[in-house]
């Protein structure tokens, strides 16, 4: 199934220039965006009152979010445990929840979101309420950066093995550039940002390294079968032969987050989203940034080719 030519020929390296400073250019604005905005952190970072909810008939997750934010309590996170009749509900402590020294007060919590829940289901009885420290949060937020990284170095250490040093190093720029536009669209939006979009950015750093390796498989391939061809013109049709795979690839699974965004609830409308901003930033730097850093960094068929030493045979073979 294609959607493209397979011997297209699509001069995509000749919009390098243009390709290369439009994505340093959001890679600027992204980071000056996270380091001015910042992330509109979750509660998963911040701390807050977590209180779990038992009622006696099955109750809808919108309906117990919906009495919340009636009274007064706003983006609290709500989350079935495992049946229809217990939720989990996650939220930012208001002014009534607070005693006269500005803590909170759990009996405070407990007597406001009692209010608010009864009020349309009698049934509602508070099993259990906490209040979790922004302290959690901040050794989450660490947590997750460091995750991304080792992902990251590892990525560039298994393309380092698999090809040759200047795939990795393009990877692994391109790699950067998808995760830091990703998180500065958040940034720039003040959107939520929680552990599923943390998951969700590590979901779109491994998704966007499956596109390059599809490419510089092909690259690879052809560098080896062709006897005199210019790095540039390779490059190229190595694009051109596999851009219906990516566009394909991408396109289903684009259709597979809009479906999760609207038919899967407000819980995992930040993993679709991110999700979805990932898969086309991804898809793009597949196709207009990866093989031009490749050529900038001067990759050539000598790279590629198999080390065979004491057998002039087989060193004369293209």
């Amino acid at each position: 199934m294609e959607i493209f030519n397979h011997n297209s020929n699509v001069n995509f390296l000749g919009m390098r220039k243009f390709s290369i400073g439009i994505a340093a250019l959001l890679m600027i604005a992204s980071a000056v965006l996270i380091a001015t905005k910042g992330l509109n952190y979750g509660l998963d970072f911040t701390g807050g009152v977590s209180i779990v909810m038992d009622y006696q008939q099955p109750v809808a997750i919108a309906d117990v979010r919906a009495a919340l934010e009636k009274g007064g309590i706003e983006n609290p996170v709500v989350q079935s445990l495992g049946g229809t009749k217990e939720v989990s509900i996650r939220l930012q402590p208001t002014a009534a929840m607070l005693d006269e020294k500005g803590k909170v007060s759990l009996d405070k919590a407990k007597a406001v979101v009692s209010a608010a829940l009864q009020a349309p289901r009698p049934d509602a009885t508070m099993k259990s309420r906490d209040y979790v420290s922004s302290q959690v949060g901040d050794e989450l937020r660490s947590d997750g950066v460091v995750a991304v990284i080792v992902v990251i170095i590892g990525i560039m250490g298994y393309l380092w093995i698999r090809f040759e040093r200047r795939f990795a190093i393009a990877a692994v720029v391109t790699e950067v550039h998808d995760a830091l536009i990703t998180v500065g669209i958040f940034a720039l939006t003040q959107r939520e940002f929680d552990l599923t979009v943390l998951a969700s950015v590590l979901a779109v750093v491994g998704y966007s390294i499956n596109d390059k390796v599809v490419v510089f498989d092909r690259i690879r391939e052809l560098f080896r079968l062709a006897r005199k061809a210019e790095p540039e013109e390779i490059l190229n049709r190595s694009i051109n032969n596999t851009l219906s795979r990516t566009i394909i690839t991408s396109t289903f699974t684009a259709i597979t987050m809009a479906a999760l965004y609207f038919f899967g609830g407000p819980v995992v409308h930040g993993f679709a989203i991110t999700m979805l901003i990932g898969i086309l930033v991804g898809t793009l730097s597949s196709i207009f940034v990866a093989s031009p850093i490749l050529l900038w960094l001067g990759v050539s068929k000598k790279d590629l080719m198999p080390q065979v030493k004491g057998n002039p045979e087989l060193e004369r073979r293209p």
